[in-house]
């Protein structure tokens, strides 16, 4: 009421124009007054009557402060005026289209397009509460997001509205946020593929109404699925109620679905010849409603995109084209023209065109059609017969058919879509968006209002609020009286199925049935025909004329018979067609469905609906037109379920203690206030009626209308105030004021008293000045005089002497030259003497010389006569030694041109990637001489400069984030594999899943197969390559004396043959002399035979020794020549295979054939080699055995004396090539056995080194940053990589530096790489360990500070340029990844310290909070103060300090964090609009002031953290200054230079006034602002990049540490390690 302490009190007036009409009570109210005296805004004076009936008041105003609220729920007065009011202030004034009422978002279609939906609004409400931010569409699906992961259960959106209020475009963006937050990959893109379906949605189920151009004349309901990690992974999508009638009529200035148009207007294409079609105008069925064309629209480029959306869904052009032949043929069958004959009959002419082209189309029989079109069959028990069908019932039935062929198209086409939305991966839970119109929304509002009252009760249980049974409007009454047994539609199909049943008697008996027996049921007063039904909203009326006909919708079963025989529109009506997965059932389809009502199709889709909704969790988004009376009072009907909570006697404002007090600490006297604040709250509420509010456990409820009666005490008490203060100033003022002129007047005197001295004082300094410069004048004449002469006589003293000096130099000069002449003539003479001396003496060595040189010649012209029988004998084995010569030449030749291919394709390489860093290094070079050495154009070269500098910040810009793409895909492969090999272990996956692991396994597999492939075949061409060169140089070095070792060994041979020879007779003079003994020895020793121990047998023996020891010798020389020829064969090979090798330079499947190729050349060859040997094994074989029987045979035939002798040749023979071979075996073992020694000893050695570095990089950061060198991993490992150097050992140096770029990744990554202190401590070494390859590298950019003893220290056989990139890459990830670590441990605290907690208590004010709050109130959850963001930052940087990180390295890693926090704050800022106001931006300044001050402490106050600030700053700024005249919006341009256009313009239409002083931001402010800033160029976007991340540097940092100093600790056991 008005009554009371309220005083005048503000209220709403009805109007006629405006529907309310603010005013203000001039008179106080009392009881009985029969009139109100009020004052409207224009200052107009009205008097408002009183019915004294009803002696109702007019509804009362909300405070300033609440109007505009996020949340209606939150006004102290909830009506219908403050609703309208609130909307208004929120769409006109702010241009907010979206409002909370309670758990509903209300929308207001704006008809244009807002920049509210861009991805960077869809990240900052990601994670977010539902009433942290302002209302949106992506609040609401965040909150169903996250319901559905933390509840289990399926969740659902109910869009609804009116025709053209926005519901479909805003589920396309709910359904793009879910796509977005879920992290579903390219594969599973359901929201595209949603999108992509579309232009066919709307083309066959849109239409243009007389509110919307493109209308929905369908609902549908899209379940977005998800799996177990909350990923989408397909979707469903299921239609409802389809508006079938408007196949065959339209309204005025409406049209048909769009694809019928589409169709017309691609008449003219080729492909639609067939179909026969013209203009629009020409069809029955697409010129009813008079307004073919929609204005901006061009049917046939629509018709492009549904086909082609068609064809991306996966119709082929075959069905296409028989869907459109069906399409053609509804258009034809329309203006079918029915002849009536008779009352009770009708016809079709034989030569009706269109029906002719309709049969043609659909492939059926004209005669049948024809025929069954007017005819109809009628069954009985006993027979069957046909029934002609009069004109009107005729065309009801072709209107019939049409509407069922075209329902059935419909269905197939939605059955193909969800085929393509399909996933093969098991949906684990779902979202469903529904998107639906019409009488359906009357469900979801009984819905929502139990959802309401149910979310109320869980409130007061939680808060321990005693509470009863609220008595609310319900609307089941209305939905029983339509849809119950004998309601309103019962009775319609009871009428149909009626044999002579009429609009009229359907009528009669809802009168009868319904009339004065029903409060929801009236009659019209001047109509027998209508009927009025009272909605949830309002009263509607509705005609009975043609309902029975619309209700029936029965379809001929003789033509659906006809139908079934077309093989056009057979795929239409097959049983068996496409049927959908999803989980949610369908209705049981009876045999003959086409006969079902309207109505009972009606009432099964909803029950259907129905069903799908109370199995899941509503959240409800209910659209607005713009216009301001129908949409806006529709929505405030929809709003009685907050109006009944509101005047029934339930709290509806809630505070929590903290924000009473804060809010009304003004009210409280010292005494009260305690420390407990809800004891505090208690002892100021005691003194009022407790009916009004309750105590919670955590909050205050108060009754409506409260929280205004306590705005107005706060406001009297703040006016009290203001008063006392003004009183106290201006008596302040007036004595200040006082005493000013008595000091004034003090001051007067003193400076006449003092100017009056100064006068006298004056007069005696002129006088003593006076004196002074006389005698000053008078000196100086005197001094000038003294002065000339003096000057002169030194002046004539000087001239004198420099004329002596003259001359005295003049004839020192002469001797001096006189000298020089005489000692270049003498030394002339002497060397002339000299030369012909020399002549003389060299001329007869020459004749000794030449002597001696002829006597030599003869000589060896005598030695050459002697051995030119040895040269003839020796002809072949020169030609040997050349050939030799010549293979070792072009082996020479074959590696250098191998050296130089692979040279130049080294340099290729290197050029194409370091040519656009070299190009833009040579321009900043050259730009910086022309500034070293300035001339006329350096001003026009200083602008390329700087362009040519930002050049290089974006190229290293790109490079970084390529490379954290390229470190985010490499672990994303990982984790990948990680993935599949878990669920490959997993027994409870399905089979489709398992199938998919597999081939992806196989896939995997066959890819390392490659890698390793492709490894060892560049291995074994580097090892070629080295081989080659090595050889090269040997061959080089050595073929001389190889040639003269032959030569020797051949002399050799030739010598030791001779011997042989000579040996070989002795023996056979030997055995010649024991078979035929002379005289002497016959008589002397008759009968003698060769036993042992006689003088044959033992000459026979030592000779069998010598040949053996001879035969041990030539064996070696035959080893040592076949490794010589082995050796030239392999190298021979390895140039073969490297030139192979060389040539498939290239990836893909090229590379693959021809490494292929040239590997089954090598086992072609190796095949080859083998039978070769087996071939000459089974020769040799053949060859013994040949031998062994021409033995034998021989054998036989020699004497007894002779066989010994041959057998023991032969026995000879073959041991000594089984020794020949034994040793050869021997030999290779031993070789074997010494390689893999070598290999041992390696790989012995590898091990100490991996177990060195591993425990290394096991280090913990904390331990040795206190006990330890910082740095110390990165000297250790470089001393490591220094001493591999010193050891000239390439693969030792490769192996180490990829072990330890590995092992870092591996740290970071597998181990603990969400850990600051372990993240920044290996940045610290990396960069260190970067900075010593750079001081050491000998470089003379950076030995220039080095030591004489640092530089004996530098690399000296390796360049480590390569890796030093490397390094700086894994540096760059560091960085990054460090970040990332920080962003995480800041972004809780940001939004809570930055902007939600107050550090002035009681001075910046706070509002009431609505519903969607609730969640803030609770205790136990962390609360952040600015304080706990220093500390964090204060944290890191003592953890990179303690790590000696880089100076320049921190000032980077805080400029990062310092645009993070203002990124963040700003976005939440610009995102809610209870955070823009005037004490928050004081609140916002203090913040950033200590955070600055924090800067100033650490030494950080020049990296440019602060210009991170700025934008928040002034957004602080903007809240604070005046914003009322044009130089207040001049001041705020000039101000505001690092917020957009976009931002300024967001942050005015959020200003909201949080205490009385403060004034709203008009719009007329607003758009000069814009006029002023419109030629700004700027970017569009409302909120900063937040996830941005800024490139990096890494400057040189010299060391002074000297590596000899540095001592191993041995708790680190790398006791392997020794200093050398």
């Amino acid at each position: 009421g008005i009554i009371g302490e309220l005083g005048y009190a503000r209220v709403w007036l009805p109007d006629a124009v405006e529907a309310w009409k603010p005013a203000e009570l001039t008179k106080d109210y009392t009881p009985g007054d029969r009139a109100l005296c009020l004052q409207l805004e224009d200052g107009t004076n009205v008097e408002h009557k009183i019915d004294p009936k009803t002696n109702s008041l007019p509804p009362l105003r909300n405070p300033d402060i609440l109007v505009g609220e996020n949340d209606l729920t939150a006004l102290s007065y909830l009506h219908e005026p403050a609703v309208l009011h609130n909307l208004k202030v929120r769409f006109v004034e702010s241009k907010m289209i979206y409002t909370y009422c309670g758990i509903v978002l209300v929308a207001i279609n704006p008809y244009e397009s807002i920049p509210i939906y861009a991805h960077d609004i869809i990240h900052a409400y990601s994670g977010q509460n539902m009433g942290d931010m302002d209302p949106h569409i992506f609040a609401v699906a965040e909150e169903a997001y996250k319901q559905m992961a933390r509840d289990q259960r399926n969740q659902s959106i109910i869009v609804s509205g009116e025709s053209g209020a926005g519901k479909t475009v805003s589920a396309k963006y709910a359904m793009r946020y879910f796509a977005t937050v879920s992290g579903s990959s390219s594969e599973a893109n359901v929201e595209e593929r949603v999108l992509a379906s579309s232009p066919i949605m709307e083309a066959i189920g849109n239409a243009k109404t007389t509110r919307n151009d493109n209308s929905s004349r369908f609902g549908k309901y899209i379940e977005i699925g998800f799996d177990k990690n909350y990923r989408i992974i397909g979707a469903n999508m299921r239609t409802y109620l389809l508006e079938k009638s408007r196949v065959v009529f339209q309204a005025t200035e409406e049209r048909n679905y769009h694809i019928f148009y589409q169709l017309c207007a691609s008449s003219h294409l080729p492909e639609f010849k067939t179909l026969q079609l013209g203009s629009a105008d020409d069809f029955h069925c697409t010129n009813q409603g008079g307004s073919p064309v929609i204005e901006g629209v061009d049917d046939a480029k629509e018709m492009c995109s549904t086909r082609k959306a068609f064809s991306l869904l996966g119709i082929s052009d075959t069905y296409q084209m028989k869907l459109f032949h069906i399409l053609a043929a509804l258009l034809h069958l329309g203006n079918v023209e029915v002849k009536e004959i008779s009352a009770d009959s009708s016809t079709i002419l034989p030569d009706n065109g269109h029906l002719t082209v309709f049969c043609e189309l659909m492939g059926v029989a004209y005669q049948d059609m024809s025929h069954w079109l007017c005819h109809r069959k009628l069954k009985t028990a006993t027979e069957t017969y046909v029934k002609p069908l009069p004109k009107v019932h005729a065309v009801n039935a072709r209107d019939a058919l049409a509407k069922h062929i075209y329902a059935k198209l419909f269905s197939w086409i939605v059955d193909h879509i969800n085929e393509a939305l399909r996933s093969a991966v098991k949906q684990h839970s779902f979202i469903g968006v529904l998107d639906i119109y019409g009488c359906v929304v009357k469900s979801a509002c009984v819905l929502s209002l139990q959802h309401v009252f149910k979310l109320e009760q869980e409130e007061y249980m939680k808060e321990e609020i005693p509470w009863t049974l609220i008595d609310f409007y319900d609307n089941h009454p209305c939905i029983n009286l339509i849809e119950a047994k004998m309601g309103v539609l019962d009775l319609l199909d009871e009428e149909c199925k009626m044999p002579k049943g009429s609009d009229d008697t359907w009528a009669q008996k809802l009168y009868n049935t319904f009339l004065k027996k029903s409060d929801l049921f009236d009659k019209p007063r001047m109509s027998n025909k209508a009927f009025i039904i009272l909605h949830f909203a309002d009263k509607v009326e509705y005609q009975c004329e043609g309902f029975l006909e619309k209700n029936k919708d029965t379809v001929n079963e003789e033509q659906i018979n006809v139908l079934k025989l077309s093989k056009v529109c057979l795929f239409l009506f097959r049983s068996g067609s496409l049927t959908s997965r999803s989980k949610m059932p369908r209705p049981v389809q009876a045999q003959r469905d086409h006969k079902k009502t309207v109505g009972t199709q009606f009432r099964n889709s909803l029950h259907l609906l129905m069903e799908t909704l109370n199995g899941t969790t509503p959240h409800y988004v209910r659209f607005c037109h713009l216009t301001p009376l129908p949409g806006v009072t529709t929505a405030c009907a929809r709003n009685n379920r907050i109006r009944s909570i509101c005047y029934s006697p339930v709290p509806v404002d809630r505070w929590t203690y903290q924000e009473f007090f804060n809010r009304y600490r003004v009210l409280m006297i010292q005494k009260d206030i305690l420390s407990d604040r809800k004891q505090t709250c208690r002892n100021v509420l005691e003194k009022w009626d407790q009916d009004k509010y309750q105590f919670g456990k955590n909050k205050i409820f108060f009754r409506a209308g409260q929280v205004a009666y306590l705005e107005k005490l706060r406001s009297d008490k703040l006016k009290k105030a203001c008063v006392r203060i003004q009183k106290t100033i201006r008596c302040w003022l007036a004595r200040n004021r006082y005493l000013r002129m008595r000091r004034a007047a003090i001051t007067i005197q003193r400076n006449t008293r003092g100017y009056q001295a100064r006068c006298l004082v004056v007069f005696l300094r002129r006088t003593r000045a006076a004196v002074i410069i006389q005698k000053n004048q008078r000196m100086l004449v005197a001094r000038t005089r003294y002065q000339q002469q003096r000057s002169a006589s030194i002046t004539m003293q000087r001239l004198l002497r420099a004329y002596q000096a003259r001359q005295t130099y003049r004839k020192l000069l002469y001797e001096h030259k006189v000298l020089t002449i005489q000692r270049w003539v003498r030394g002339w003479l002497a060397r002339r003497r000299c030369r012909r001396s020399l002549r003389a003496v060299v001329y007869l060595q020459s004749c000794v010389r030449r002597m001696a040189a002829r006597r030599e010649l003869r000589k060896l012209r005598v030695e050459a006569r002697s051995v030119e029988h040895f040269k003839k004998l020796n002809v072949g084995m020169e030609n040997k030694i050349m050939q030799l010569q010549r293979k070792v030449d072009e082996q020479v030749r074959n590696v250098t041109s191998c050296m130089d291919v692979v040279t130049s394709c080294v340099e290729i390489h290197l050029f194409h990637f370091a040519s656009p860093f070299f190009c833009l290094l040579s321009s900043i070079c050259c730009l910086m001489n022309t500034s070293l050495f300035p001339c006329p154009e350096t001003k026009a070269h200083a602008k390329d400069s700087v362009q040519l500098e930002s050049d290089l910040r974006d190229e290293r810009d790109h490079y970084q984030s390529l490379l954290s793409e390229y470190t985010h895909l490499k672990e994303r492969h990982v984790d990948l594999k990680e993935e599949m090999t878990l669920s490959m272990d997993a027994p409870h996956q399905d089979a489709v899943d398992m199938s998919v692991l597999l081939k992806l396994q196989r896939r995997v597999t066959e890819l390392e197969q490659d890698k390793q492939t492709l490894q060892r075949h560049l291995d074994k061409r580097e090892e070629a390559q080295q081989d080659q060169v090595k050889n090269a140089e040997k061959q080089r070095t050595a073929g001389r004396a190889e040639l003269d070792l032959e030569a020797l060994k051949r002399q050799e041979l030739e010598s030791e043959n001779k011997r042989l020879k000579t040996d070989l007779a002795e023996l056979r003079q030997s055995l010649a002399t024991v078979s035929n003994p002379g005289a002497k020895t016959t008589t002397s020793s008759p009968g003698a035979k060769t036993n042992p121990g006689s003088a044959p047998y033992n000459v026979l023996l030592e000779q069998l020794n010598s040949s053996n020891e001879e035969l041990e010798v030539r064996k070696e020389e035959v080893l040592l020549l076949r490794s010589h020829l082995v050796r030239q064969e392999v190298l021979k090979h390895n140039k073969v295979g490297g030139e192979e090798e060389v040539v498939p330079n290239g990836t893909g499947p090229w590379s693959k054939v021809v490494l292929l190729v040239s590997q089954l050349q090598v086992q072609d060859r190796r095949h080859e080699e083998e039978v070769e040997e087996l071939r000459e094994e089974v020769l040799r074989v053949r060859e013994e055995n040949r031998q062994q029987q021409q033995f034998l045979s021989q054998s036989l035939l020699l004497p007894q004396e002779a066989r010994i002798e041959a057998s023991l040749h032969h026995e000879i023979t073959r041991l000594t090539s089984d020794n020949l071979d034994l040793m050869e075996q021997q030999g290779k073992q031993d070789k074997m056995i010494r390689k893999l020694k070598k290999q041992l000893k390696v790989y012995v050695k590898r091990m100490e080194e991996y177990e060195g570095i591993h425990t290394v990089y096991n280090l913990k950061p904390r331990g040795v940053a206190v006990n330890f060198l910082p740095g110390l991993p990165a000297y250790i490992l470089f001393m490591c990589l220094r001493h591999a150097d010193y050891s000239n050992d390439d693969q030792r140096v490769s192996i180490l530096l990829n072990s330890t770029i590995n092992s870092i990744k591996g740290v970071l990554k597998v181990k603990r790489g969400d850990d600051f202190e372990t993240v920044s401590f290996w940045l610290a070494n990396t960069c260190r360990f970067l900075h010593c390859l750079k001081q050491y590298s000998g470089e003379e950019a950076f030995v220039k500070n080095n030591t004489p003893r640092q530089n004996e220290h530098c690399l000296c056989n390796f360049d480590l340029s390569e890796y030093r990139q490397v390094l700086s890459d894994l540096a760059i990830q560091n960085y990054q990844q460090l970040v990332r670590c920080m962003e995480e441990a800041l972004q809780p605290m940001i939004v809570p310290g930055m902007l939600e907690h107050e550090n002035f208590q009681g001075v910046l004010g706070s509002k009431p909070t609505g519903l969607r709050k609730r969640t803030s109130s609770f205790p136990g959850e962390a609360v952040y103060t600015v304080d706990s963001i220093l500390q964090q930052l204060s944290l890191f940087h003592a953890t990179l300090i303690q790590h000696e990180v880089d100076p320049e390295l921190i000032k980077q890693v805080f400029v990062q964090q310092f645009y993070i926090i203002c990124s963040v704050t700003l976005n939440n800022l610009l995102l809610r609009k209870d955070m823009c106001s005037w004490g928050k931006g004081l609140q916002i300044r203090y913040n950033v002031w200590q955070l600055e001050e924090w800067l100033e402490e650490k030494g950080l106050s020049d990296c440019g953290a602060k210009v991170m600030l700025e934008p928040l700053i002034q957004a602080a700024q903007l809240l604070q200054v005046k914003k009322k005249t044009e130089e207040d919006a001049q001041a705020i341009c000039t101000m505001c230079s690092a917020l957009t256009t976009v931002q300024i313009v967001k942050v005015l239409n959020l200003y909201t006034p949080v205490i009385e002083f403060e004034e709203r931001v008009s719009i007329s402010f607003i758009r000069t602002i814009q006029a002023l800033l419109k030629g700004r160029v700027e970017s569009p976007l409302l909120l900063m990049d937040a996830k941005k991340i800024f490139s990096v540097t890494f400057p040189f940092t010299y060391s002074p540490l000297a590596l000899e100093t540095i001592q191993i600790p041995s708790s680190l056991n790398l006791g392997f390690l020794t200093r050398v």
